[in-house]
């Protein structure tokens, strides 16, 4: 410790003396994950560490959801290394920097997690383990093998969206679907929805309806939902007609379409997909 570091810095720093190297780094070493599979999700209980509701940290409390099912949030990620690898994180279990895992400040422990970082389209499956980061506004700290996956490793900081994945106990988890037994439950079902038009108007729902559009994402901001509808714009053109709605749950949604057939809107779901976006859902937007 220099002379002039502040005591509370200095504990802050160590954990409190739990830490040999003061300032995180990056191994010495190229870090290669091609190679590592990708995690699949799973029905697990809550954890008898890491889930205490509030926690305080440096005077601040904290509480901690009582589900992930439906999170989405937009923010910052950091990565952590070497300072912490082979610590116990937040439930016990080991860091691990070569493995997909992540700390997050209020989600239950453990939570999956899709993460895509929003400047590459890159993506990675991580599992939250441990509580953080406590420095700034960041949302997530991924470990530094999930930063190696979405490319950013280099540059410290990645603007990202996260997903939660919530898997019924019982059920077995596969992209795009959730397999319960013999049965099949699709991860995004079509959803019904009324435009403000409608609304306003007290239209009644048709009993036949057809889901001729694409909900590519919900935001609680206006600007989260511009920088989408943005991206979609510099990857497909003028290919795709978008719309944003504030829908009575107070989030601002991304429309795309109409589509003239489910042929066009299953092409369409294709494609955002290959592109690096989130699987869209299909929607009956009443006009």
């Amino acid at each position: 410790m220099s002379n002039s570091a502040k005591p509370l810095d200095y504990d802050r720093a160590s954990g409190g003396g739990r830490y040999s190297i003061l300032q995180d780094k990056a191994p010495d070493h190229d870090v290669k994950v091609d190679h590592l599979p990708e995690l699949v999700p799973k029905w697990e209980p809550r954890s008898a560490g890491g889930n205490k509701s509030p926690y305080e940290v440096w005077g601040k409390k904290y509480w901690v959801m009582k589900s992930a099912k439906g999170y989405v949030a937009e923010g910052t990620a950091s990565w952590y290394g070497l300072k912490f690898h082979g610590h116990t994180t937040s439930n016990g279990e080991k860091y691990d920097m070569y493995a997909f895992s992540a700390a997050n400040k209020t989600l239950p422990i453990p939570t999956y997690l899709k993460v895509t970082n929003l400047g590459n389209g890159r993506t990675v499956i991580v599992r939250v383990n441990d509580r953080g980061p406590f420095h700034g506004n960041r949302l997530i700290d991924l470990s530094y093998a999930a930063a190696v996956r979405l490319g950013f490793q280099k540059k410290g900081l990645a603007h990202v969206r996260i997903q939660a994945i919530t898997v019924p106990k019982g059920a077995t988890y596969h992209p795009g679907l959730y397999t319960a037994g013999t049965s099949k439950k699709e991860v995004n079902p079509p959803i019904v929805l009324a435009s403000e038009h409608a609304k306003e108007h007290h239209q009644p729902v048709k009993k036949s309806l057809s889901f001729n559009h694409l909900q590519a994402g919900a935001f609680s901001t206006k600007e989260a939902a511009e920088r989408l509808k943005n991206r979609l714009i510099q990857v497909f053109d003028t290919q795709i007609k978008i719309t944003i709605i504030k829908q009575s749950d107070g989030l601002f949604k991304v429309f795309l379409g109409p589509y003239s057939s489910d042929d066009a809107l299953v092409l369409w779901q294709k494609k955002l997909q290959k592109a690096g976006f989130t699987k869209p859902i299909r929607v009956a937007l009443i006009p």
